[in-house]
């Protein structure tokens, strides 16, 4: 058992600190920037609740965080009431949250500097990945940091692995969602041209995800598509917030990125139509409009 904060609970981080009490047997302290959610999941799963990220962290093994970007991570580390103020020498800071490298890198100099370990470890799965425990979680930092962290991130992740130094992790999540853009975007085009032929696309797609055009996406948001049924999943503007991290830091490192930035066009068009928290499924959408 360790001691444990956890700092966020959004969608994503109230299951996750869940299963830090449930499956890990830790003993959990939690920050949330609205205090009746922190109050909620502490009723829940039993753990205690902190004012501020920085009593959170204080006297704890492990701190992870998952919150929206760049500067939502910042005002949760940073600062006289930051968790990085109560972190104590020798602890590890997990950051959850999917941001940029520059932020990764920034964090894990203040953290190095002040004695303590960072690694930045972004997820996927999406928000029933996080509630099942079965979260594939990307991880940048030393060696040694990564073996403390490993066996209590392991309490909600079914795969968990060091990629490089800081960084790497949402680097690798960049990588993640660049690939997702274009799968959904081919599913949405394939659905809507077996629609327009008046195939029967339960039918299609049951034959053609047993040969090379298999994918999660197909398994798992095709029935979804096909009935037009988005108020779920993974929110098309959180999707943008990846996708806009990915074509920025293709700017600095030279990669070319056409397919990403078209589709991130298309998810503009679908949150014209009202689709902001859509699941990204949704690309389907607009091509039905």
């Amino acid at each position: 058992m360790a001691k444990v904060a956890f700092i966020g609970l959004g969608v994503m981080g109230f299951p996750m600190a869940g299963h830090l009490v449930k499956k890990g047997g830790h003993e959990v302290t939690v920050y949330n920037r609205t205090a009746a959610k922190a109050q909620e999941w502490a009723d829940k799963f039993g753990g205690k609740t902190a004012a501020t990220p920085k009593q959170a962290a204080e006297g704890q093994e492990f701190v992870m965080c998952c919150v929206g970007n760049d500067n939502d991570l910042r005002a949760v580390t940073i600062g006289a009431d930051g968790a990085f103020a109560g972190m104590t020498k020798g602890a590890t800071f997990v950051d959850h949250t999917t941001a940029s490298a520059e932020v990764a890198r920034e964090l894990d100099a203040a953290a190095t500097k002040a004695g303590f370990k960072f690694i930045d470890a972004p997820v996927s799965g999406g928000q029933a990945g996080a509630e099942n425990g079965v979260l594939t979680v990307m991880c940048g930092g030393t060696q040694d940091a990564f073996a403390g962290a490993e066996p209590v991130i392991a309490a909600y992740a079914r795969m968990c692995k060091l990629l490089g130094p800081a960084g790497s992790g949402q680097l690798t999540k960049m990588v993640n969602q660049i690939c997702i853009a274009g799968l959904v975007q081919g599913l949405a085009e394939g659905i809507h041209f077996a629609k327009k032929s008046g195939l029967d696309v339960p039918a299609v797609i049951d034959t053609i995800s047993k040969g090379a055009a298999q994918s999660w996406q197909m398994e798992n948001r095709y029935k979804a598509m096909n009935e037009g049924k988005y108020d779920f999943g993974f929110a098309v503007e959180w999707m943008r917030k990846d996708l806009s991290i990915c074509i920025s830091e293709a700017r600095r490192n030279g990669a070319h990125l056409p397919v990403t930035a078209l589709v991130d066009q298309f998810y503009s068009e679908v949150e014209k139509l009202g689709g902001k928290r859509w699941d990204t499924c949704s690309l389907l959408a607009r091509l039905e409009k």
